[in-house]
């Protein structure tokens, strides 16, 4: 007994800790953010997308492919991106693969307007190369090791997915909640299969009115930098577009997301109601969003703690950004 009083103490102390950790205010989740992705997943194609990025110093704003699960433990990463990010709105790209995933970033700065004026961002992806193209000019392209490590690791494709979300200092620059709200405005997106050398258009989605189709998901766990939760009232259909919004809440238990104007048939007007049920795919986390404010019992912030240190270990796109 004399040996369990000692470790007794241990838990109990450290439980009281992790409660106190708990009731504390955690400004930085007072910022919800926005990820629209598509359920299915798939191989080899040109997938497009004409878009305004969100502007901001510390905005994170990406188009990207993702092979679903790539965040566990002892799996093969598989991630595709155009980001922009910093004070300067400057675009990177990325080919994100291995076990454990490793980045292969390239830095462009001849775009000045990539915030604030639509572009058209592809990617060809084939058992061959994987290109990027902006406008139709080619940026980037890679063979033999890096294609043959989506080829070999990525046989059920990957999914579209867009996002906006509060970087740092190491990724993204300076975040202040000050600057918000920020939008990522999406006109158009565009798949087209690959066989025989030849790319066949499949779906295109022009967003003209809402609800978004039923292929689209919205996030609702929280961002790669654990500074804002996706939610999925911040993404919604507004002249023409789908916006995802960056969105500063006050700090308070409620979202409070900013009304964004609808076109004919959208949203209604306020970015309050979903465009889509909050929903994922069966690896997403669960589905858990995490709300900061309001009281809960001592049993229930400690669950709550239990689930944040799981979401934190299961996050998208989680070690690059730490």
């Amino acid at each position: 007994m004399a040996r369990l009083v000692p470790a007794m103490k241990f838990l109990t102390l450290t439980a009281l800790g992790v409660l106190a950790a708990t009731l504390t205010p955690r400004p930085a989740l007072a910022v919800t953010s926005a990820e629209l992705y598509t359920g299915a997943a798939y191989q080899y194609g040109r997938f497009e997308a004409r878009l305004r990025f969100a502007g901001g110093d510390g905005v994170v704003s990406s188009f990207f492919l993702w092979k679903d699960g790539s965040e566990i433990s002892g799996t093969f990463w598989n991630e595709l991106d155009f980001e922009t990010l910093g004070a300067d709105c400057h675009l990177e790209t990325n080919a994100f693969f291995g076990n454990p995933g490793a980045v292969h970033p390239q830095k462009y700065t001849q775009f000045t307007d990539l915030c604030s004026a639509f572009h058209t961002y592809t990617y060809e992806w084939t058992p061959e190369y994987i290109a990027w193209f902006v406008d139709g000019t080619e940026l980037r392209r890679e063979v033999g090791e890096t294609a043959k490590a989506y080829a070999d690791n990525a046989t059920a494709g990957m999914q579209i997915r867009f996002n906006v979300w509060p970087g740092d200092a190491s990724f993204g620059g300076n975040f202040s909640p000050s600057i918000l709200p920020v939008y990522q405005n999406i006109d158009w997106v565009q798949y087209s299969s690959y066989a025989n050398g030849t790319f066949t258009v499949e779906w295109r989605d022009d967003f003209d009115a809402g609800p978004l189709a039923s292929r689209w998901l919205t996030g609702s766990w929280p961002s790669p930098k654990n500074k804002s939760t996706h939610d999925p009232r911040n993404v919604t259909i507004a002249d023409g577009n789908a916006v995802l919004a960056l969105a500063n809440d006050g700090g308070g238990s409620s979202v409070g997301v900013p009304t964004v104007p609808a076109a004919g048939g959208g949203a209604g007007g306020a970015a309050a109601a979903p465009a889509t049920p909050a929903s994922s795919s069966s690896s997403d986390d669960g589905g858990c969003s995490m709300t900061p404010g309001g009281s809960r019992s001592n049993l229930s912030a400690l669950f709550g703690v239990a689930a944040l240190m799981w979401l934190g270990r299961r996050s998208r796109r989680h070690s690059r950004y730490l």
